[in-house]
């Protein structure tokens, strides 16, 4: 159990830690049950959640380079009612200190809501996620983030579907990721999530064609880091609201700059792919700087950040 110093509560949910592991590392949770103690950490989101089942993208899905991962797995999943009745029902049984946050991806603004209808009764759900990094088919492709009408649509919907949080996971390419903060706040979001992966295109140079089999995957990893520090500051500046702070994070001091940046919680997804027992660790590599930087509380570190104009 995690000492008191780590813990979190953000958007009315009380987390024994702020690690939790990113939307698409995880699966939903059986998948790592035998590697990692998921009970140790504060929680995981779990994989995408559609109303209909996706194939996802072609393969090769992912690949390594030297600064990091691309990956282009196209939101393969079973679809909701699969979740519903295989995958939450396990996650309610087996994990219990550790928060469970659903991912829910949409084509269109409705399925937002469909999707976190459906699952809200499921047992064990703390919340939810919204990817509005996906795009919107009846908008010609536009990101449903990157559309103030459009996100404010999908939030509304699903703040109608359930009484439960919900965060909002934006992407890093949004010219103003504040003011689209501020958007999903006042639809109803309880919480933000930044950022989400980076466009990218890896080339093999023998064969001159694209590593991934979709061609473009978003790029992940350390490279990610100052990325995902400097949304957060942004965020946490325009909207007075619990952020999750995801991109880079490989070891304990990665997730003091985002705490100092502002977030309650961070997410961590590459690093745990190359290294499966790595967020148990970062747990308690970040008791252990707590309590040798004389921190009581990461509370004292929120939003701490010195910066002299």
């Amino acid at each position: 159990m995690a000492t008191s110093s780590l813990a979190v509560t953000a958007a009315g949910i009380e987390f024994q830690n702020p690690v939790l592991l990113a939307a698409g590392t995880a699966g939903y949770g059986k998948e790592l049950a035998k590697v990692i103690a998921l009970d140790a950490l504060g929680g995981l989101i779990t994989k995408a959640v559609s109303v209909a089942p996706r194939h996802g993208a072609p393969a090769p899905r992912v690949a390594e380079f030297d600064g990091g991962m691309i990956n282009a797995v196209g939101l393969a999943n079973p679809g909701m009612e699969e979740v519903r009745r295989d995958h939450l029902p396990w996650l309610a049984e087996n994990v219990r200190r550790a928060r469970v946050l659903v991912n829910v991806v949409g084509n269109q603004v409705e399925e937002f809501g469909s999707v976190v209808s459906t699952l809200d009764d499921s047992p064990g759900v703390a919340g939810y996620e919204l990817n509005v990094s996906c795009p919107n088919v009846k908008a010609g492709g536009m990101e449903f983030g990157a559309d103030p009408r459009s996100l404010t649509e999908v939030v509304t919907r699903a703040r109608s579907a359930t009484k439960k949080p919900i965060f909002v996971k934006l992407s890093p390419t949004l010219q103003d990721i504040g003011a689209t903060a501020r958007t999903a706040r006042d639809a109803g979001a309880d919480g933000i999530s930044v950022v989400n992966t980076l466009p990218g295109l890896v080339i093999n140079t023998e064969t001159r064609r694209p590593v991934l089999g979709f061609g473009t995957g978003g790029v992940s990893g350390g490279g990610l880091l100052p990325v995902g520090v400097l949304a957060t500051h942004k965020v946490s500046k325009a909207v007075d609201l619990p952020v999750i702070g995801v991109g880079g994070i490989a070891k304990a001091t990665d997730i003091i700059q985002y705490v100092i940046a502002g977030a309650s919680l961070v997410a961590v997804g590459t690093a745990v792919m190359q290294q499966p027992r790595l967020a148990g660790k970062l747990v308690k590599d970040l008791e252990h700087w707590c309590r040798d930087n004389g921190v009581g509380s990461l509370n004292q570190l929120r939003g701490s950040l010195r910066w002299e104009a």
